[in-house]
């Protein structure tokens, strides 16, 4: 099935935000934290990935504007909690306001959420997360309508909770495992 995109530019095309081809991947949420010119904050940020074992290396994507990457940029650190699968109030809370207009982390504080300061980094860092990474930057990517922020890991806390997945614009839990073989 072929679909028509809006934005056609000869061999290269837009792929449209919530379009039928973005909703074909498969994601985790990373909930990133900072604490700059626009105070302690959180977004979630779907392109959160693991691009080194050693270094460890962690690339999140940020749009353009964000007041997440402008906090990054004045302090060159942030934190990274990929959400567990009884954190999608948190994901959701944090993807949906801008950190300009609304105090996410203390609209999660009243929800029940908690937070911890970092040990090598002064953003907050959010309990109970499958994974905290507190990163430091080292790299920073122009990619169309994102920016990649590269970060090393200097500090590392790994939950037992298994992370919280996000496909068609939902969340999911991995609860089955499918078999390696035909």
């Amino acid at each position: 099935m072929i679909f028509s995109f809006p934005h056609y530019y000869g061999d290269l095309m837009d792929i449209p935000w919530d379009s039928e081809g973005t909703r074909k991947f498969v994601t985790n949420v990373g909930l990133i934290t900072s604490d700059g010119p626009h105070g302690n904050n959180i977004m979630a940020a779907e392109w959160t990935h693991l691009v080194s074992y050693s270094p460890g290396l962690i690339a999140v994507h940020i749009g353009q504007g964000k007041a997440t990457l402008e906090n990054i940029r004045k302090t060159k650190e942030f934190g990274v909690s990929i959400t567990s699968n009884d954190q999608n109030i948190a994901s959701s809370v944090s993807g949906t306001t801008s950190g300009r207009t609304t105090n996410k982390t203390e609209a999660l504080k009243e929800l029940g959420f908690k937070f911890y300061k970092g040990k090598k980094i002064n953003p907050m860092m959010v309990e109970n997360a499958a994974l905290n990474a507190e990163c430091k930057v080292i790299k920073e990517i122009e990619l169309g309508d994102h920016v990649m922020i590269v970060g090393e890991v200097v500090a590392l806390q790994i939950n037992g909770k298994e992370p919280l997945a996000y496909h068609k614009g939902q969340y999911w839990t991995m609860d089955k495992k499918c078999s390696r073989e035909t």
